[in-house]
């Protein structure tokens, strides 16, 4: 195997401090004579592994100050990326989630298209939200493990995917699909409503510059309210 050049490896350092969520947004990176320091490398070398990083979207370079850890950025006309459970907790009830599936593995030929990859592994995760013990909400979520490798470590019984990821992983670009949807057989069983029920189902991408970091489908029962607000 080729070994990974001196500025590939620098890159990868920092950008896993980033994607773990050690340092997070706003988070200033050691400065360049540091880094040269730790590594035993010339400025020209740090530069360049800093340069990828801000062409990635995960660093931006401040004049006299230095590089921080980028902050997402979103488009003014959208909806906000939500966090059921803040969702559901902000209507005053618990918020219990129950892991039906979680799976580290070779991406199947349809997941490849929904996260626009080549090949490579991808953590598949089934989850259930609850508001007060009832079903609220079904997630099945695929996350680009090239992108987040640190969720292939993730216990998300503890925290969910969503809130992890908004926590931890910046991104630049969300895209939604929004569909009323007739339930599944299983979906309906998950959710326990009747088969065929009319649901609101919520698709989601996230990118982090041309790179997909994540696709998620949300499955609710109808009634469920969006809320979306315009900046001018």
């Amino acid at each position: 195997m080729k070994r990974a050049s001196l500025h590939d490896r620098i890159r990868q350092d920092i950008e896993a401090q980033i994607m773990s969520g050690a340092w997070e947004a706003g988070h200033r990176i050691p400065p360049e004579h540091q880094i040269m320091a730790d590594y035993g490398c010339s400025r020209m070398t740090v530069s360049k592994a800093i340069a990828t990083l801000v062409e990635r979207g995960l660093v931006e370079r401040r004049k006299r100050a230095g590089s921080f850890v980028a902050a997402p950025t979103v488009h003014r006309a959208a909806l906000n990326i939500p966090d059921i459970a803040a969702e559901i907790e902000g209507q005053g009830y618990l918020h219990s989630l129950d892991i039906r599936a979680c799976m580290a593995r070779e991406a199947h030929e349809q997941e490849l298209i929904l996260l626009d990859m080549q090949s490579g592994d991808i953590l598949a995760i089934t989850c259930l939200h609850y508001a007060d013990g009832k079903p609220f909400a079904l997630e099945e979520r695929l996350i680009n493990l090239g992108m987040v490798p640190a969720a292939r470590q993730m216990d998300f019984s503890c925290e969910s995917p969503g809130r992890w990821l908004l926590r931890h992983v910046p991104w630049t670009d969300a895209e939604h699909r929004i569909t009323a949807v007739m339930a599944t057989d299983e979906q309906a069983a998950q959710l326990d409503l009747p088969a065929g029920s009319a649901c609101l189902s919520i698709e989601r991408w996230t990118w982090r510059t041309a790179e997909r970091i994540t696709y998620v489908r949300q499955i609710y029962p109808g009634g469920h309210a969006l809320t979306a607000r315009f900046i001018a």
